[in-house]
């Protein structure tokens, strides 16, 4: 059986979807929306965007769900008290009364526009620490215990070892999509 290593699965970064850290909201959408509707090597759609520094660097992901969490500042002013709260399954009578204590989403996409071209990217993305990363040379064995035990949708791929410079990302949905095809050909 052929050997695969994370590079063999990873997205270059050239093709991955970025924004510059100064851009806004409504320019890391239009990006997410171009890349998404550009890119066709698989059927699974980038659902999150790399933020570049000015000299081309990654210094941050920012997700569809940060995407959300921007537009509605309440949930960041209340972040400790909304932490609380998370990784929890929650029916409606859970939530409704939640929703109207700390006055979420009350009217917050009639201005959605003049959200989303204010706020900048910097100030939502998420900037990866030591665990987002993995080495190209890495096998895919390796990668998948990387995503599983750190709960992680994608890491950034570096060059290597000594070699910092990200070179693509992994994904979660590529990993299984690969796991899929390899027991598809299975002989049983």
């Amino acid at each position: 059986m052929k050997n695969y290593y994370v590079k063999d699965i990873m997205i270059p970064i050239s093709e991955y979807a970025s924004v510059s850290e100064d851009a806004t909201l409504f320019e890391a959408v239009m990006e997410l929306k171009k890349a998404q509707n550009s890119y066709t090597k698989n059927k699974y759609a980038f659902r999150a965007i790399l933020v570049l520094d000015n000299g081309g660097d990654v210094v941050g992901k920012l997700s569809q769900f940060d995407i959300l969490k921007a537009l509605e500042p309440k949930y960041i002013e209340n972040e400790s008290e909304m932490e609380k709260l998370s990784g929890g399954y929650f029916d409606a009578s859970f939530l409704k009364p939640i929703l109207m204590q700390y006055d979420l989403w009350n009217k917050p996409l009639d201005d959605i526009c003049k959200k989303a071209s204010a706020k900048k990217v910097k100030d939502f993305m998420y900037a990866p620490s030591e665990g987002d990363y993995i080495e190209e040379n890495r096998t895919l064995d390796y990668g998948i215990h990387h995503l599983l035990i750190g709960k992680h949708h994608s890491i950034l791929v570096t060059a290597g070892e000594k070699n910092n410079k990200i070179v693509g990302i992994l994904r979660l949905t590529d990993v299984f999509k690969k796991i899929c095809s390899m027991i598809e050909t299975c002989n049983i």
